[in-house]
């Protein structure tokens, strides 16, 4: 079975054309990728015609998918299973806001598409074929644009009467630290504080152009600490994956690992036992290719 699969973030779409393997819609294995592009973000209707135009290719050079399955920057409105789901919500993206992401997709590609966040569809993709395989709670954390993450309990998706905004919740401000904060909405929340416009607007330079020894990664460590404090103790989670531009980035998780355990100081003891926190914090089973793969998952049907 072919699929058709999107990861829509905010700076680039990931496009990707797969097949399932095995039986139809298994989800025993990861279905194989045949064909992947990238196109930039701009405004909503530019983006979703580049969008059908590769598609349109790629069908013709493969032939027509059966599925369709999109992962999506958020915050997406609506409640989960309702009509109005997978609308764009309050973004500061230009144009984006309350647009049809899902209703235009239809559209254009014939195909009625299944939506998650991205960080959903990662979250997704991780438990079934990445860090998280066998567990039943876990949180994929994406840091990169923005910061957000997806949470799976009790083995499925977590929805509510919205979706997890793991990104923005407060986090106490480091002591020197004068920056007010990169997100519009609330400051010094963890996207605010911690995703790559930030550190970049922060030091004058982005993230990656940083040495291993500059003081940017100890101060990001100790605000994603912070921000998953609520993961730890509100969640019980069995393990965070750390994903993302930024949150790739080599050493971090290490750093994450140390402030974290400073920031639960023994309030859960199953992770101070050896090597529980080396296990807790881990980098992306299936590297950059969770949205993508989780965009897949969805379209088989997975939740």
């Amino acid at each position: 079975m072919l699929l058709a699969a999107i990861e829509a973030g905010g700076t680039k779409f990931a496009l990707g054309l797969l097949e399932s393997r095995g039986d139809g819609a298994s989800l025993e294995a990861a279905p194989a990728i045949i064909e992947t592009a990238r196109i930039p973000t701009g405004y909503p209707d530019e983006t979703v015609r580049a969008v059908a135009d590769w598609f349109a290719g790629a069908f013709g050079r493969y032939g027509r998918a059966e599925r369709l399955g999109v992962a999506s920057f958020g915050p997406l409105s609506g409640r989960f299973g309702q009509a109005s789901w997978g609308k764009l919500g309050p973004t500061p993206k230009p144009g984006w806001a309350g647009f049809d992401l899902p209703g235009e997709l239809r559209s254009r590609l014939g195909l009625d598409p299944a939506v998650d966040t991205d960080v959903n569809a990662a979250a997704l993709a991780e438990g079934l074929w990445g860090a998280s395989r066998g567990l039943s709670d876990h949180v994929y954390v994406t840091v990169g644009t923005g910061v957000g993450g997806g949470v799976v309990s009790n083995g499925k998706l977590l929805h509510g009467a919205g979706h997890p905004e793991t990104g923005h919740v407060p986090v106490p401000r480091e002591p020197g630290d004068g920056y007010p904060g990169r997100c519009p909405f609330h400051g010094c929340c963890l996207e605010g504080m911690a995703s790559g416009p930030a550190v970049a607007e922060r030091w004058g330079a982005p993230a990656e152009s940083l040495p291993p020894d500059h003081p940017a990664w100890d101060l990001e460590a100790r605000y994603l600490a912070s921000g998953f404090v609520p993961l730890v103790l509100a969640l019980a989670t069995e393990r965070i994956v750390l994903g993302g531009g930024l949150g790739s980035a080599p050493g971090l998780a290490e750093r994450v690992r140390v402030r974290l355990a400073e920031r639960l100081a023994g309030y859960a003891p199953r992770l101070d036992e050896p090597g529980a926190m080396d296990a807790f914090v881990v980098p992306p089973g299936l590297g950059g290719h969770a949205g993508l793969l989780g965009a897949a998952a969805l379209a088989l049907g997975a939740e």
